[in-house]
């Protein structure tokens, strides 16, 4: 009688089995979050980057060159990706003593910082655990959370990340836009140079050939011709007409064939000094004036945009600064926010629950199928 009691209280254990170790995990679980978990500080800040409000240049080559103002958006992904970085750790380990707090400030084995000596790889994924920085698509904001084991270490660290971010941004901001800077300034003084150049050789020109403008020269030749060709076509109409009643002997017809011949000879003369075909022919002097005079004017063009483009590069290098703007600065914690006690005891529950449910279900699968 002893022992079939005996058999069947065995039974009924390994039965329940599954159910008793299910309760007591739920209890040492429930025990620890309660009694033994460390209190957990945990420091808020909000945060946005701006940019300087400056009047945005017409032209810019800067612009040309970067294809555009990098979006906010993207801004705040990078100071994200920087704030979670391994050096935005290397940082806090050396202003914040991160290794020495997280390992040795008296708290729970599962939430401390295991070996204060741990691999960089292995405390970078602990640092991940306590700093939360996650970006607000639908606000335009990056949350900052921090938790420490006490509150002045907590709010030290998001201050950092603030302060840390800020000054990175910046460094990226600026490098490409002296860059551009430095680049445009070689170019000005080159384009100085040339523009000097082309000045002088045109200064050089015109005193060599003692004119001022040769075109000038050239355009009041062309008209002195215009007016004799105009004067000997009104002698030679009036000797046209004479010629119907006078006849080729007549004093009139002789003195009009005089100034026909006369003209006719001035407008030869001033024709060939026009253009003559030596070298230093008006028209050959003025086609190289003009020549020397467009390279002067397009080197002064030139040189007056590479200016203006530099100007606006520099206005454009400040318009990169970026500003970490605060809309919440990281706060002085008065009380522990972590960890959630009652929350991870009901939610280990259930699922320690669930759990023991499935494999109660499958064991009675199973002895089914072997009855």
């Amino acid at each position: 009688m002893n022992k079939s009691s005996h058999t069947n209280k065995s039974s009924r254990l390994r039965k329940s089995f599954h159910w008793i170790v299910c309760l007591i995990a739920i209890v040492v679980v429930s025990l620890y979050w309660a009694l033994w978990a460390s209190d957990r500080y945990v420091s808020h800040a909000n945060v946005v980057l701006e940019s300087p409000q400056l009047a945005s240049p017409t032209l810019s080559v800067s612009s040309l060159l970067s294809g555009g103002a990098t979006s906010n958006l993207a801004d705040m992904l990078l100071l994200r990706d920087y704030m979670r970085s391994v050096d935005m750790l290397k940082l806090l380990v050396e202003e914040a003593d991160f290794r020495n707090h997280y390992a040795n400030s008296g708290a729970d084995f599962f939430s401390a910082l295991g070996d204060e000596n741990a691999p960089l790889e292995e405390l970078h994924d602990y640092f991940l655990s306590r700093v939360s920085v996650e970006l607000d698509d639908y606000a335009g904001v990056l949350r900052v959370d921090v938790e420490a084991f006490d509150p002045e270490e907590a709010n030290k660290i998001a201050q950092l990340l603030l302060d840390e971010g800020e000054r990175h941004m910046n460094l990226m901001g600026q490098r490409l836009a002296e860059e551009q800077v430095r680049f445009l300034e070689q170019q000005v003084a080159l384009l100085e140079e040339k523009f000097q150049q082309t000045r002088d050789a045109l200064l050089d020109y015109q005193n060599a050939n003692g004119l001022v403008s040769p075109t000038g020269t050239v355009e009041s030749l062309s008209s002195v011709v215009s007016g004799l060709e105009g004067q000997l076509a009104i002698a030679k109409a009036r000797k046209s007409a004479m010629a119907s009643f006078q006849s080729a002997r007549s004093p009139e017809i002789v003195r009009v064939n005089s100034e026909i011949k006369a003209l006719t000879n001035q407008i030869a003369q001033e024709q060939q000094r026009l253009a003559r075909q030596s070298g230093n022919a008006l028209n050959s002097i003025s086609s190289e004036y003009q020549t020397l005079m467009l390279r002067a004017q397009f080197a002064q063009d030139s040189y007056s945009g590479a200016l203006g483009a530099l100007e606006n590069t520099r206005i454009e290098a400040a318009r990169k600064l970026k500003q970490v703007s605060v809309l919440q600065t990281p706060t002085m914690p008065e009380y522990p926010e972590q960890p959630e006690r009652l929350y991870n005891s009901v939610v280990f529950a259930v699922i320690a629950l669930f759990i023991t449910l499935i494999i109660n279900m499958l064991i009675l699968i199973v002895k089914d199928h072997r009855d």
